[in-house]
């Protein structure tokens, strides 16, 4: 019998355990393709860009601002919304404003520098820091079934409903023309948008629409694709260097 050693040479690593780690890889990877893309499609069914070319609503959201909206109803709209609509009799364009006053209410400013809407004052803290809720006064409008009425966050320069009050609606804008709630600043990125809480005695406030929801969903998709996908150069070469590991121990022999 010959003293020399044998080496053998394995051409991968065929454990239950690497074949297990395989499957696993490719269920994560199909599974957050699934994730990442259904995210995307969600989101894009629900939710609709807009870009915000003037300071009206600073500094809620500042000129130049991309905003995501969600597409909704004019009969879903509640008090303290930032909403996206289109009056002909305003601009040819989609305006952004916020809705401080729905149909049946009677709304004025500013006694004691705050807007009144039903005889209660309104905290608005989305107001930079100091300045009066309304840069001239509102006199009493009542606004009718089926409108709203609508003010910038940036009083002072700000084509809203005050600047309409002498049209035949009084300033307000149907529910009809209402296109979408803005739920976020995505550019930059602000963020959600917080909850108007000084309406809070007023009504129901509009609950956050599902965009927190759509982004873990692409996020936690793409971790999953970025992790799957890593599984198998990272298993290869762990399986070729016990592999190397195992001929060296056998060649010793």
């Amino acid at each position: 019998m010959s003293g020399q050693s044998t080496t053998r040479t394995v051409p991968g690593d065929r454990s239950p355990g690497s074949r297990t780690g395989q499957r696993l890889s490719g269920l994560a990877v199909a599974l957050g393709l699934v994730m990442f893309l259904g995210g995307f499609v969600w989101g894009a069914v629900l939710y609709r860009p807009y870009t915000v070319p003037t300071p009206s609503m600073a500094p809620t959201i500042g000129a130049g601002d991309r905003v995501l909206a969600e597409r909704i109803d004019g009969g879903d709209v509640r008090r303290g919304d930032v909403v996206v609509f289109t009056d002909t009799t305003w601009s040819d364009l989609p305006m952004v404003k916020r809705v401080v006053a729905v149909g049946g209410d009677t709304v004025s400013c500013c006694r004691d520098g705050k807007l009144e809407v039903n005889g209660e004052e309104i905290d608005e803290p989305y107001l930079s820091e100091g300045k009066a809720a309304e840069f001239g006064a509102i006199p009493e409008v009542t606004v009718p079934k089926g409108r709203l009425f609508l003010l910038g966050d940036e009083r002072s320069g700000s084509l809203d409903s005050t600047a309409h009050l002498t049209d035949a609606a009084g300033g307000t804008v149907s529910r009809d023309a209402v296109r979408a709630r803005v739920d976020a600043v995505v550019w930059p990125m602000n963020g959600m948008l917080e909850a108007p809480t000084g309406f809070e005695r007023l009504g129901e406030l509009s609950s956050p629409g599902p965009l927190r929801t759509v982004a873990a969903l692409v996020i936690a998709g793409a971790v999953l694709i970025l992790g799957g996908a890593a599984y198998g150069p990272f298993a290869k070469r762990a399986g070729a260097s016990r592999n190397r590991a195992d001929a060296g121990t056998t060649g010793a022999r």
